[in-house]
């Protein structure tokens, strides 16, 4: 009879996401809302990186056509020079500058201005690379802490359960059950945050090795045309 009377004492206990938050302890509300303000914010990052990531490989894909299309460079460059640039853009500017620039100083080692050059399309690249990967490390934070930082919710809830059974003196479900719910909430925000910041975390770094990978190919194939005309000069 006492067994029936603690399952409907139990089944009156408000079990609603909204009732567990308040019930919780002040700890354990701390980590619930610590996980969905990571959740949240993560899920933030991935749609602002998913919009950037689509901007700059539809930007690469432009500019491929543009410079493969047999436009001068010094039009171009021109054309690009006078706005804000990113991507292949920021790359070509950058190295266009310092062509320039030693042109106009009349530099007379080759080999120097190739080694400049390259210097300046390994920083441009870097900087590019930056922006890429950017919150990235926050993502990868969420996928690793989360788990644990709900577990750790999810311990501090199981403690006051035993605390309101050693208050009580009952071991009744109707004393256990919601010290035992607002622990496995906790778990269940911690998985919430960590599961979308792990397949996030993935997809976008691979975006994002992707197009530093595009980058890098056009700067390697950018030197060669330049070490060429730097040749050819030199036979002049």
């Amino acid at each position: 009879m006492e067994s029936m009377d603690a399952v409907s004492a139990a089944g009156e206990i408000d079990f609603s996401l909204l009732a567990l938050f308040l019930q919780a302890d002040w700890v354990v509300k701390l980590v619930m809302l610590g996980l969905l303000g990571a959740s949240v914010w993560s899920w933030a990052i991935v749609i602002d990186k998913s919009m950037l990531y689509n901007r700059a490989r539809r930007a690469m894909n432009r500019f491929d056509k543009t410079f493969w299309s047999g436009q001068s460079l010094e039009e171009l460059y021109q054309s690009l020079s006078q706005r804000t640039v990113t991507g292949l853009d920021a790359v070509f500017v950058a190295a266009m500058k310092e062509w320039k620039r030693s042109h106009e100083q009349n530099a007379s080692s080759p080999i120097g201005l190739q080694v400049r050059l390259e210097k300046v399309l390994d920083v441009a690249i870097g900087r590019e690379s930056d922006v890429l990967e950017k919150n990235l490390g926050f993502l990868a934070t969420v996928a690793s802490a989360s788990p644990f930082v709900g577990l750790f919710g999810t311990v501090w809830g199981i403690m006051n359960a035993f605390q309101s059974i050693a208050g009580s003196k009952s071991t009744s479900l109707a004393v256990v059950a919601p010290g035992i719910a607002e622990a496995l909430f906790a778990t269940a925000l911690g998985l919430l945050a960590a599961i979308p910041a792990t397949i996030a975390y993935n997809k976008l770094s691979s975006d994002s090795g992707k197009l530093t990978a595009r980058l890098e190919s056009f700067a390697d194939e950018f030197s060669t045309i330049l070490s060429r005309q730097l040749e050819a000069r030199g036979k002049r």
